[in-house]
């Protein structure tokens, strides 16, 4: 038995014995050190729900996570006991015909640790002893502290939004909605040579932070809409958005700030409904609005980018709770005034 962070409903969170899953012959038994709290965690927490799956039975959350190698199974060969590892959350079939095209992450078949998009749920990895197949727990160096490691899965989704989007050598982009997600996407279009850089948000202390990461125009559009717009006029709108917010005014505004040709990349997941969209603005300038989700081979990458310190994820932490406070690591994880990334601690 081990300690796990159970969710029975909103706002009903337990830490409870849990029974460890069995350790076959190709597979690698982890102790989790540390895992961050996702937006989906997020709505499981306090609303029993993401979207569209409601939790129908006890949901251990949490799909971003790293630990130490405790044991492994008799056919492992990649990793070993003492081992650091990132643990990638997705298996896909690798049979059908996504999988076969090398889009992994729109398998039909595919297994994502912490969701209630199936029953009974696909269990999460908040707790304190996980076991993954080895082809998921990519090693790490050991001195790459645990709550770095962690991060391999958000940078993973913010790397193939990138990846959606093109060459982003000299372009000017705009990204809408300065959350984790966002920040991410920001870290990686700087590495990608982008020429300017602009983010929106209606917080100011999310905006702070990326302002410290070398953006070039951090704007409140809740407090100065029309400097978003003067920025896009002086441009003649931006070569690429990257719409991070989730939320229709933002996708308006991603629309409106668009350049002729430009592309716009729908990261954010946006209420379930419908969704007003400014099709005469994408018709007349030739729009591209393309959508992104998750990740496939980027994960690799992620963990290589985060091993060599290639991106600096560490201005993103805002905290490191123990497991036996989740509550309040979820309360603060909500709090976009005082947190951008809260991981649970084992």
């Amino acid at each position: 038995m081990n300690n796990a962070c159970v969710i029975y409903g909103a706002r009903d969170i337990r830490l409870e014995a849990w029974a460890s899953p069995a350790l076959g012959d190709n597979s690698v038994k982890v102790r989790v050190r540390a895992g961050g709290i996702c937006g989906s965690d997020l709505h499981y927490f306090f609303e029993g729900r993401n979207g569209d799956f409601v939790i129908k039975e006890p949901l251990i959350p949490g799909h971003e996570f790293a630990g130490e190698v405790e044991a492994v199974g008799p056919r492992v060969t990649k990793v070993k006991p003492g081992d650091r590892v990132a643990v990638n959350p997705s298996s896909p079939c690798g049979r059908c015909r996504y999988c076969r095209q090398g889009r992994e992450n729109l398998c039909r078949r595919m297994v994502f640790l912490g969701s209630a998009s199936k029953f009974p749920h696909i269990q999460g990895g908040f707790r304190e002893i996980f076991v993954v197949e080895e082809a998921n727990a990519l090693p790490v160096s050991r001195d790459l502290p645990f709550t770095t490691a962690a991060f391999a899965e958000p940078l993973s989704v913010a790397l193939h939004a990138v990846a959606r989007a093109g060459n982003l050598f000299g372009k000017n982009v705009l990204i809408t909605g300065a959350g984790p997600i966002g920040q991410l996407v920001l870290l990686c279009v700087k590495r990608a040579g982008a020429a300017r850089m602009v983010m929106t948000d209606v917080v100011d202390q999310p905006l702070a932070t990326s302002a410290k990461l070398g953006i070039d125009a951090a704007i409140n559009v809740a407090k100065r809409p029309g400097d978003l717009k003067d920025f896009a006029a002086s441009l003649d709108g931006f070569d690429t958005v990257f719409e991070c917010a989730g939320n229709v005014h933002a996708l308006r505004s991603a629309f409106e700030a668009a350049g002729p040709g430009a592309v716009v990349v729908q990261v954010g997941i946006l209420p379930s409904g419908d969704v007003p969209i400014l099709s005469n603005v994408a018709m007349g300038r030739e729009l591209d609005w393309r959508s992104t989700f998750r990740f496939c081979d980027e994960f690799s990458q992620a963990v290589d980018l985060l091993d060599r310190g290639a991106i600096d994820v560490a201005p993103l932490l805002t905290a490191a709770i123990p497991a036996a406070e989740a509550a309040r690591a979820f309360d603060l994880a909500k709090d976009r005034t005082q947190s951008l990334k809260v991981q649970i601690t084992f």
